[in-house]
């Protein structure tokens, strides 16, 4: 048998665990800062790109696609090029990769507290940076599947079938989900609205979390491990049934992010199915990680990339039957909107990535330096202290969870909400809010202590860009082989049929879920009173989404008793056939603000986004004082209506001609209210006298961005008059 030489790339695996830790403590960071602004909400006041609704985007991208993508692009090159006994395919393309996929992180690390988003949970990135993300995914998909086609082992190892379906899969959805029509380079329209929106959505949220967070990390679980613990996987077999229900049913499941909501019932309940299947193969993909240690407990005891391991495993698991159970209709209505699924999510971030992600770079850092780790002793510290951070994390935010659902829901004897005002279930979880910025700051000291560690580890290492290794060289043979292969193992030699196998089975849930949605007119009926926004609150809509208030308000009431008691009538499904994107939300740290309009005068609205707490004592809204101080931009007004047209957006040309001339109106009748609050003419008329006394240009309140704001509040849901229901 020929042996072959050649060397391993370990030069692309540093880059990005380094890269993993870097970007790992900025979005743990900014993260730190969003909890304290939950205390101290004006902590960053008057500063624009230091909001809370524009820096939280930032943190779940920074810690999804910098930390926990860096982290697994790193493991994959790792092991892809040992299972496989070759080098990557191209040292070119593994550079590319790296440096395209830091490029975009830098470019969402501006855009996003800049205020260019698209406002969709975990896809908020405007459309050229979603471009170079299709690029360099390609790139990572050419590297691999290269590498796969030139290896020199036969078969396909476990680890590999789940990356090519994280490969297939991101690609499908980031391109459908991302679909939308330029305004310009840092504004765009979504293709879909209202219900298709909101369906495609969580159809790329929910499996975001599935594959980008899920399936690629359970193929690095099935390397490192094993590695680690020095034991074969539990069970092969456990291993295939584990990977082909996993992919196939988890696409099904977006939907019950969307329970009770305007989303046709029949697909509803297509999500609640599948989710309730869904955890048979988590949990056995579960129990074959766990099982993998049987006879390596002691080991366990004192070693500490085990121990991350075992945790990282258990919140899987943990993760993985809540996300089932809060699928349940009875479950949904209690914890959606809630802090329970705050809690729910960084359990399976925290524990699950995290702490499987810190295992692998203590097992892969003296690997990488021919070396020993610096200290045991402090790796064993990191363990204590990010597994106590995640217990005080997240139990609280379990209990405000309950509180927000139980006060949100009570009712007095006569029939009236007990709390009816929105703010006493705010104070009374405060606490809460103080036990989680206690956890993730420990959390977030747990990583530091990492950070050192691998820093001593490698400076009494030795740097091996490129690892010398011996492997026989690949036979080839034909159809006919000379070992009694069962079909999967057939499959196994045999790549291109694996992904194309793994592509039939995650298109299936997507095309019946989606497609009926997207083709049938009746699954939305239309109502006839329902009409596009003015140009003025067109523009108010965008500025709702530049400073990211779909992060703290819903724009979906539920046909729930409390909820109609609270904020008015349910939604309907064809309310939202002009909003492009939807704006339903997914927490509701303030109240929901479908029914807004006309239920306060303009000059509150002014007051509540110049300083809440002046408007509603408590309240931890943030100031949004810029508001008042910018003049509005309708320089891309006419654009933006003509590209809603090309949506089916009704507007006529004269409407989109006229736009200029309907914003002043607008803006003037919003201007006469204003003045109608004497302290706010007061100091208007003194502020205008000032600055013309100065010599300086004076710009009236109805050409401000906070007349756009006030507009836009003022329609929502004033479209449909609750009498004639």
């Amino acid at each position: 048998m020929k042996m072959q030489q050649f060397f391993y790339n370990n030069k692309v695996v540093k880059s990005f665990i380094y890269a993993t830790v870097f970007w790992g403590l900025i979005g743990m960071s900014v993260g730190l800062l969003l909890a304290l602004m939950f205390i101290f909400p004006n902590i960053t006041s008057g500063i624009p790109w230091l909001s809370f609704g524009r820096l939280r985007p930032l943190h779940t991208n920074a810690v999804i696609f910098a930390f926990v993508g860096n982290a697994m692009f790193g493991g994959i090159y790792y092991s892809l090029q040992r299972l496989l006994k070759a080098r990557m395919f191209s040292d070119f393309l593994s550079n590319l990769h790296f440096w395209g996929w830091q490029l975009i992180i830098v470019a969402a690390a501006i855009s996003l507290p800049l205020g260019y988003t698209s406002s969709k949970e975990y896809a908020e990135l405007e459309w050229p940076i979603d471009i170079a993300i299709t690029i360099i995914w390609v790139v990572f998909g050419i590297n691999m599947i290269g590498t796969i086609i030139k290896r020199r082992e036969r078969h396909l190892y476990v680890a590999i079938w789940f990356y090519l379906a994280t490969f297939v899969t991101i690609a499908v959805l980031h391109i459908f989900n991302s679909l939308s029509l330029p305004v310009s380079l840092t504004k765009s329209y979504s293709v879909y609205s209202g219900v298709q929106d909101a369906l495609v959505q969580w159809w790329y949220g929910h499996n975001a979390v599935a594959f980008f967070l899920t399936t690629p990390f359970l193929g690095l679980m099935y390397y490192f491990v094993p590695k680690a613990a020095g034991r074969p996987v539990y069970s092969y077999k456990l291993s295939i049934v584990h990977f082909w229900s996993l992919i196939f049913i988890y696409i099904w499941a977006g939907p019950h992010h969307l329970l009770y909501t305007a989303l046709p019932d029949w697909a509803q309940n297509l999500g609640v199915a599948f989710s309730i299947m869904l955890i048979a193969p988590s949990w056995g993909g579960m129990i074959n990680g766990l099982l993998t240690l049987r006879g390596a407990w002691d080991k366990v005891r004192v070693d500490p990339v085990l121990k991350f391991m075992v945790v990282a495993i258990t919140g899987y698991g943990m993760a993985t039957f809540e996300g089932p159970m809060l699928s349940l209709k009875n479950f949904n209505a209690i914890a959606h909107y809630t802090d329970w699924i705050v809690a729910h999510v960084h359990v399976g971030v925290l524990a699950w990535n995290g702490f499987l992600i810190f295992g692998m770079i203590y097992w892969l850092i003296p690997r990488l330096f021919k070396t020993k780790l610096y200290s045991t002793k402090l790796a064993n510290t990191h363990f204590w202290i990010g597994t106590l951070g995640i217990i005080i994390y997240t139990v609280p935010m379990y209990v405000a969870g309950f509180v927000q659902a139980s006060m949100w829901k009570e009712f007095n004897p006569d029939g009236t909400l007990a709390y009816g005002n929105f703010l006493e279930t705010v104070i009374q979880i405060m606490p809460m809010y103080w036990m989680r910025a206690i956890g993730g700051s420990m959390y977030i000291v747990g990583a530091f202590i990492l950070l050192y560690n691998m820093v001593k580890t490698i400076k009494q290492g030795e740097d091996v860009s490129d690892e010398l290794a011996e492997a026989p060289e690949l036979e080839r043979i034909g159809r006919i082989s000379k070992f009694k292969e069962t079909f999967h193992q057939k499959l196994e030699r045999r790549p291109i049929q694996l992904l194309i196998f793994a592509t039939v089975a995650i298109l299936i849930g997507g095309v019946v879920q989606i497609v009926p949605t997207l083709l049938v007119d009746s699954n939305i009926p239309t109502i006839s009173s329902v009409k596009p926004y003015t140009p003025l609150e067109l523009e108010g809509r965008d500025l709702y989404i530049r400073e990211g208030c779909v992060g703290c308000h819903s724009q979906m009431i539920r046909p729930f008793r409390s909820e109609v008691e609270r904020y008015g009538e349910y939604s309907k499904a064809g309310e939202f056939v002009y909003d492009h994107p939807f704006l339903w939300g997914s927490k509701r740290t303030g109240p929901d603000l479908h029914r807004e309009g006309g239920k306060y005068s303009d000059s509150w609205h002014l007051n509540h986004m110049f300083d809440p707490q002046s408007t509603s004592p408590g309240s931890i809204m943030p100031r949004y004082q810029w508001l008042v101080r910018n003049t509005l931009d309708t320089s891309d007004l006419q654009t933006k209506m003509r590209v809603l047209q090309k949506l089916g957006v009704p507007y006529t040309d004269s409407e989109v001609r006229n736009a200029l001339i309907s914003v002043e109106e607008q803006s003037a009748i919003i201007e006469a209210n204003l003045m109608q609050d004497p302290v706010f003419e007061e100091n208007y008329n003194s502020d205008k006298a000032e600055a013309q006394a100065n010599g300086e240009e004076f710009t009236p309140i109805s050409k401000k961005e906070i007349t756009a704001m006030i507009a836009y509040l003022q329609r929502l849901g004033t479209d449909i008059k609750v009498e004639n229901q």
